[in-house]
């Protein structure tokens, strides 16, 4: 299969004004966020990108911009990869939310969080793997297993992708990172996922390219008891 790089779009104006954005229209990047969205086109240089996907929300589709026009490529809007429908929450500061009982249960035990009138984190994950799982599918038979593709998302999404290919329940996803324009990278396999990168913020990833006879990760034939059984 393929391997997807998930990025969580760049610094926006609600980020820096503490406020759970969701949805909310006109969320554009910060100035610092469009820095970082500039400097993605060094970081992926060495990176073959054969298909971009992105959330609709404009935050997103900013972050991909400059990739694109050095690319010549243009992104699919996946609804699956949008931010979370926070409902009444939307909009509203964090620092006002942290003393709401459900921000415990959001920390705590998010397989059970439901925002009320927006959805819940189960939800999320579902939806985002199954767009993720779909893409990549469709990327491995366009371009061959060893295609490199990039999914613009966000935060809480990101983070919920990336408990699933660490085979984590969701209940765990709040011990994962995942910085504004951070990279993630995931090798889906016919088996089982393979998580390369967890919120890289440094320089070149072409070290994630896999072999292009590489059509799946195995294990190390030199693996001894005590020592690593992975790839």
């Amino acid at each position: 299969m393929a391997t997807v790089i998930l990025l969580r779009h760049a610094r926006s104006t609600a980020n820096g004004a503490g406020v759970l954005a969701g949805r909310q229209p006109g969320v554009r990047l910060s100035d610092k966020g469009e820095e970082q969205a500039r400097a993605l086109v060094d970081r992926l240089a060495g990176v073959p990108v054969r298909a971009f996907v992105t959330s609709p929300l404009e935050r997103c589709r900013q972050t991909l911009a400059p990739l694109l026009a050095e690319r010549g490529l243009e992104p699919v809007v996946e609804p699956g990869l949008a931010e979370v429908e926070y409902g009444e929450w939307t909009g509203r500061e964090i620092k006002d939310l942290l003393a709401e009982p459900l921000w415990k249960v959001v920390q705590q035990h998010p397989s059970a969080a439901v925002f009320p009138g927006g959805e819940g984190l189960a939800t999320v994950q579902a939806r985002a793997v199954a767009a993720i799982r779909a893409h990549d599918a469709r990327v491995t038979a366009e371009h061959g297993p060893g295609a490199v593709w990039v999914a613009c998302s966000h935060g809480d999404v990101v983070k919920a992708v990336l408990a699933d290919a660490l085979g984590v329940h969701l209940d765990g996803f709040q011990r994962i990172v995942v910085d504004p324009a951070s990279l993630s990278v995931v090798q889906y396999t016919e088996t089982r996922p393979f998580v390369l990168r967890v919120n890289d913020n440094g320089g070149d990833l072409s070290g994630v390219v896999p072999p292009p006879e590489q059509e799946e990760r195995a294990p190390s034939s030199d693996a001894v008891v005590g020592g690593t059984t992975g790839p």
